[in-house]
């Protein structure tokens, strides 16, 4: 568990799954991430039984809880390479939660882990160019924004380029 002034973050329970599953069936979600198609509850089970192992999976998903203990969020770290120190990070917050900066000290806490326990250099994110929400925190937080790719999503008969962020720590 690492704690911060508001939050604190921790592995995955069994508990978590029924509120993944509405996380990552809401389509709103969906826009600014690549899934496709509806989870199933055994998907989510399944997901949290090896999640555990990062070495394994090459990915970390923590929950985002109050200190009154209520997850509002996830955060996540994904392509995860020991060898040359750095993994994509992915942070969503509950939409009831936000604008509240626990997106910021979640994302804070997670470097630090990274950094401290991993011994990682650097971080990094791809956002949608009109994810105004997740550009302003990962730049705010000192993430800069080093390339773009045009025309990277399709959505709704629109096309969004792709802004490439990357922090080193």
């Amino acid at each position: 568990m690492f704690l911060g002034k508001k939050i604190y973050l921790r592995q995955l329970e069994k508990e978590d799954a029924p509120t993944l599953l509405s996380w990552e069936n809401d389509c709103e979600n969906w826009r600014y991430s690549e899934t496709e198609a509806l989870y199933s509850l055994a998907q989510i089970q399944q997901y949290i039984e090896i999640a555990s192992d990062i070495r394994q999976t090459l990915q970390l998903r923590l929950m985002i809880c109050l200190n009154a203990h209520a997850p509002i969020g996830n955060i996540d770290l994904f392509q995860i390479d020991f060898k040359n120190k750095r993994a994509g990070v992915g942070i969503l917050i509950d939409k009831d939660h936000r604008e509240k900066r626990y997106a910021s000290e979640a994302l804070l806490l997670l470097e630090s882990y990274v950094k401290e326990h991993l011994d990682f250099i650097q971080l990094f994110c791809t956002i949608r160019s009109d994810n105004k929400a997740s550009i302003q925190l990962f730049e705010s937080s000192g993430y800069e924004k080093i390339g773009v790719k045009k025309k990277w999503y399709y959505c709704s008969g629109k096309t969004y380029d792709a802004y490439f962020y990357q922090k080193i720590l």
